[in-house]
């Protein structure tokens, strides 16, 4: 026997039932989709268009969340800073001086995670050539990371002029070995670390 036809308000409610789901973006998922469009190709191609059609969504959902394009780049170097230097620095602050300079000579060697950060860093560096907007944002966090490692030296009772030069070799080879992490095997870069440790450690 057949079924009667359903009313409008039934097959409204059928559709809107089996439809999936909207998907709400946050200001997040837009800064990592650039992020990422930024490490894997240019700042060239981290575009509205291109970033809606990594996302599957309107171009016009990108203006919910921000101004513009100049307003998306400052928040991904907030957001570069906030992950790749503060979140760092809280995890180690509560360890001895010590400990936090051999915690740091380690991060290249932290597995993909390592790479991930290495190869959104170089991009950066790479855009910091020919922008402002970057340069400023680079300069600024490498005297950040510089003054704080400087402090863990004076923490252990370095002069500050000591302090510095130390900091400066230790920033230099975390900077570098995570960019030619592809130098030497694994047993070379180790060594490399432990001998940068036991120099720059050294009374």
């Amino acid at each position: 026997m057949p079924h009667p036809p359903a009313s409008s308000a039934d097959a409204a409610h059928d559709v809107s039932a089996s439809a999936p789901a909207k998907v709400q973006l946050t200001p997040a998922d837009w800064i990592a989709a650039a992020t990422h469009v930024l490490r894997d190709k240019s700042i060239d191609a981290v575009r509205v268009d291109v970033l809606a059609k990594v996302l599957n969504v309107t171009r016009g959902s990108f203006y919910w969340h921000f101004k513009d394009r100049n307003d998306l780049l400052e928040r991904v170097l907030q957001r570069w800073r906030d992950a790749a230097t503060e979140q760092i620095i809280e995890r180690f602050e509560k360890t001895p001086p010590e400990q936090r300079i051999r915690e740091f000579l380690t991060l290249p060697f932290r597995g993909q995670t390592a790479q991930n950060s290495a190869s959104i860093e170089l991009a950066i560096r790479a855009w910091a050539r020919r922008d402002a907007l970057a340069r400023q944002a680079v300069e600024t966090i490498d005297s950040h990371r510089l003054a704080y490692i400087a402090q863990c030296f004076g923490e252990l009772g370095f002069s500050p002029e000591e302090a510095k030069m130390r900091a400066f070799l230790v920033y230099g080879y975390m900077v570098n070995e995570s960019l030619l992490r592809t130098q030497g095997n694994e047993q070379e870069r180790y060594a490399r670390r432990a001998f940068v440790e036991r120099t720059v450690l050294a009374r």
